[in-house]
């Protein structure tokens, strides 16, 4: 195993757009780190580089406290994981998983034995002599990474290898994926646009946008303290409400829901800004019937008409829609577009109680918990809070 260090790494095409753009991170040896983001944000090509598919413009890529740079895919010893399986249609699950043994020429008893230790450990025994073909999506996913095991590589790397199976085979895998990587304790990289495989698998997580490292840190803090605006927006489900504010004078803040002034906790200088945006998650809101009084005492009361409630057993959601600037709009419906996301729009998303029997187009009464809400600046995307 190995520690993979990346310094200013940059990858610039011929028409001289940087896919990566000056990304710098150091993967420690045995972490399991996420690389995530919308499509585009250069994940994929970070990974190819580290793999030595990609060329490095400019910057250094060091696996262990060797400079890989120069070298081919083949002396790096790395293993690579595909999102197309990447499997030998006319070999065997034996064969497949055997392959990369075979072409090392490894003497035939250790190749038994590395690949029965594999594929032990991913169970497979059964299935050592079928063909891909007669194979599930996710056993096929399983046999290539037996492939991967049997290498004794340095380190994983996974390039969004869940996308092509259905939802629930995705949630085992990931379980399978999660224990393979705690059972080997190697270094692993996994690329995702999945945010539910990048808060349920890493160690870290490591978000990009447009070629640039916009946050590293463990899905818990990215979740309670995103970066900026960006990252806020793109990590959490449903994603973080935005509701414009204006600073009156004193501090206080006007909402399309009423005017607040913030807790100490949150408290921050906003005398440089007219305008900021107020992040609350959908669990940040309480039906006010059934909020503790010292969240009432503290917290923004409202009552608003439900548009669509979306109940999914355990948890159900309403959304709000509300009137906003034209200016917050604009830059609301831009992160929208490049997260790919619905969510942003001028709406709420409030969390209700999984038994209340709402209905569409009813009024609720509701409170805003501010200790838990977060202070943006809508030009910058800074997340203001963070400074205190």
């Amino acid at each position: 195993m190995a520690a993979i260090t990346m310094k200013n790494i940059v990858k610039q095409y011929g028409d001289g757009f940087p896919a990566v753009n000056d990304v710098s991170l150091e993967i420690a040896d045995g972490e399991f780190v996420i690389l995530v983001g919308p499509s585009g944000c250069g994940k994929s090509t970070l990974l190819r580089m580290i793999v030595g598919l990609e060329d490095i413009t400019s910057g250094d890529m060091f696996i262990g406290d060797q400079r890989v740079n120069e070298k081919a895919p083949r002396d790096r010893n790395l293993a690579m994981v595909f999102q197309n399986y990447a499997l030998y249609p006319h070999l065997t699950v034996y064969e497949n998983v055997a392959f990369p043994l075979r072409l090392a020429n490894t003497p035939n008893d250790e190749v038994d034995r590395r690949v029965r230790e594999a594929s032990s450990l991913l169970e497979l025994d059964e299935h050592l002599e079928r063909k891909p073909a007669n194979l599930s999506g996710g056993q096929r996913q399983r046999v290539a990474m037996g492939r991967a095991i049997v290498r004794k590589a340095d380190a994983f790397l996974f390039d969004e290898p869940l996308s092509n199976l259905d939802a629930k085979l995705r949630g085992q895998m990931r379980a399978e994926i999660s224990r393979l990587q705690k059972a080997l304790e190697i270094t692993t990289v996994y690329v995702t646009h999945d945010q539910v495989e990048a808060m349920t698998l890493g160690d870290r997580v490591a978000v990009l946008r447009k070629g640039v490292l916009q946050q590293v840190a463990t899905p818990r803090e990215l979740y309670g303290k995103p970066a900026n605006l960006f990252v806020a927006g793109f990590i959490g489900s449903p994603s973080m409400n935005f509701i414009p504010a204006q600073v009156l004078d004193g501090g206080e803040l006007e909402t399309p829901f009423g005017n607040v002034r913030l807790p100490a906790s949150r408290a921050v200088d906003l005398s440089d800004h007219e305008i900021v945006l107020l992040g609350a998650r959908a669990d940040a809101f309480e039906e006010a019937s059934m909020a503790s009084e010292s969240v009432k005492e503290s917290g923004l009361q409202f009552t608003e008409k439900l548009d669509v409630i979306e109940w999914l057993g355990n948890e159900q959601y309403a959304y709000v829609p509300y009137e906003a600037p034209d200016d917050i709009r604009q830059r609301l419906q831009e992160l929208e577009r490049e997260l790919d996301s619905e969510s942003l729009r001028t709406q709420l998303v409030v969390s209700l109680d999984a038994t209340s029997e709402f209905t569409e187009g009813s009024a609720a009464d509701f409170v805003l918990d501010l200790r838990k809400v977060h202070i943006f600046a809508p030009e910058s995307g800074e997340n203001l809070t963070l400074r205190s």
